[in-house]
């Protein structure tokens, strides 16, 4: 019952933040405690995983509709539960912030927030492609509102943008998912099959470029990063982003295998253009949030480079940096969103000296500076290396390409660095000093601690994510036919 439990739980704070009539303290309250028994349970369960099993675990499964062949099944495997524990433990510092930041129609935003999180688990944890469809536009409803109703002065036209490119990405997905479905008599990922249509595979992989995303399906990317509440956008660019990652590793490697060698050196082109375009677009934004935006998507190039040398380094540099990119990217939103709470702004032109009489902000500025950075010993640099590493045993080119665009990441990140911290202080930038409380440090520094831990340990997700330590052999047994006990 646990992945269920984890799946509900979220929901049912949802439900009970909406129906239940209380104050705007007493409603963040709840839902603060509910993300935290979800923590709880997360944490706890870490204990009965077996990481080196190649069946599932906590799974369940219960015919949905008998006539369609449509079950409810869930399940985990190692890189599952990470990414699972990703979307929890930035959950919790988003609704921790929104609390913070006092959102007004406190029952809405906060219910909003916790559906969201319990979609996200949703989506990591499916076991069948209808309930899998079902999890990822269910998490796309809260976005929407959240962005439209509680965004910035531009979050009309984000929204719409956003819809637009996400929805032609889900029907091409939906189609996708009905044709391979109704071809292999089951949508049971665990007996489901193989298959060479060029056509199905491309529905599925148009919809996970767009989420990424992938150049040049990034036209939504910086109006909604940018236009969406501080804590929203760290949600989009640390876990949902992520639901690319799941639906590359566990729908399309294992079940086309044909069409993913036919069509892996365009795949890895645009990855690898998307990672250099990310980054110089990065290094060029006028404002903090824009940096992250186009980092965010430069460093998804990366990941789904890992995920197309289809091998086992390129696999396991894909989760871990999955996971270490998440962390930084939604502490560094956060933070921005401190600052510019503080300044106002996020544009550099207005901000700098913010280092002076703040020291605990600018030391968990220059902290996560250092994890964006990949400085050698980060958790970000063991993603990174090993993702170079198994490209580099498909083709020097991209390896080198990656190499050189880590390049560019320092640069953005010292500029992001200088620009909130070391320039000539700003016209935004009050002399007064207006340091980190207590409650945005309970915020940040989680997450904070948790990548020094990644760093200090990154084999405990590299490791873990698939058993036996041979992830391309693993993800290629489960396109046999057969139930998972």
């Amino acid at each position: 019952m646990l992945t269920t439990l984890l799946i509900a739980v979220p929901l049912a704070g949802a439900l009970a933040v909406w129906v239940l009539p209380v104050s705007r303290e007493s409603t963040s309250g709840l839902a603060l405690l509910a993300i935290l028994a979800e923590l709880g349970l997360w944490l706890g369960s870490a204990r009965n995983f077996d990481f080196g099993s190649d069946l599932q675990q906590y799974s369940a499964s219960h015919t949905w509709f008998e006539e369609l062949g449509i079950s409810y099944a869930v399940g985990l495997y190692g890189f599952q539960y990470w990414l699972v524990g990703l979307t929890i433990v930035v959950g919790a510092c988003a609704i921790g912030y929104g609390a913070w930041a006092g959102r007004d129609r406190a029952r809405a935003y906060f219910g909003l927030q916790l559906f969201l999180v319990g979609s996200l688990v949703g989506v990591f944890a499916a076991q069948d492609l209808i309930l899998f469809y079902v999890a990822f536009e269910a998490m796309l409803i809260p976005l929407y509102v959240l962005i439209g109703v509680w965004g910035g002065a531009g979050r009309a036209k984000a929204t719409m943008t956003f819809v637009l490119y996400t929805m032609v990405g889900s029907l091409l997905m939906l189609a996708a998912i009905i044709a391979f479905g109704i071809s292999q008599g089951t949508f049971l990922l665990a007996e489901i099959g193989t298959s060479t249509n060029e056509w199905v595979f491309l529905g599925f992989l148009a919809a996970f470029a767009v989420k990424a995303p992938l150049l040049p399906f990034h036209g939504w990317l910086r109006a909604a990063y940018t236009e969406a509440p501080p804590e929203v956008a760290a949600l989009l660019s640390g876990v949902v982003s992520k639901a690319a990652v799941f639906g590359l590793v566990w729908i399309v490697l294992p079940h086309f295998p044909e069409p993913v060698e036919d069509f892996r050196e365009l795949v890895l082109v645009l990855a690898a253009a998307t990672l250099v375009y990310g980054l110089v677009l990065a290094f060029r934004q006028p404002d903090a949030r824009g940096v992250l935006a186009y980092s965010s998507m430069g460093q998804m190039g990366l990941i789904v480079l890992g995920i197309f040398a289809t091998n086992d380094l390129g696999l396991d540099g894909a989760i871990l940096h999955s996971v270490s990119h998440g962390l930084v990217s939604a502490g560094l939103f956060l933070v921005a969103g401190m600052i510019e709470v503080r300044a106002g702004t996020g544009v550099f032109s207005e901000l700098g000296g913010f280092a002076k009489g703040r020291p605990l902000l600018a030391t968990i500025v220059m902290a996560l500076g250092m994890f964006t950075l990949a400085v050698p010993g980060s958790a970000n640099f063991a993603g990174e290396f090993a993702i170079l590493a198994g490209v580099f045993a498909h083709g020097w080119g991209y390896a080198a390409v990656g190499a050189g665009a880590i390049v560019l990441a320092a640069l953005y990140a010292l500029r992001l660095i200088s620009g909130l911290l070391h320039e000539r202080r700003g016209t935004s930038v009050r002399d007064e000093p207006d340091d980190l409380a207590g409650n945005e440090l309970a915020l940040v520094v989680p997450l904070v601690a948790t990548l020094a831990v990644l760093s200090a340990w990154p084999a405990v997700i590299s490791e873990r994510s698939f058993p036996a330590d041979t992830p391309a052999e693993f993800i290629g047994a489960q396109s046999v036919p057969e139930v998972v006990p």
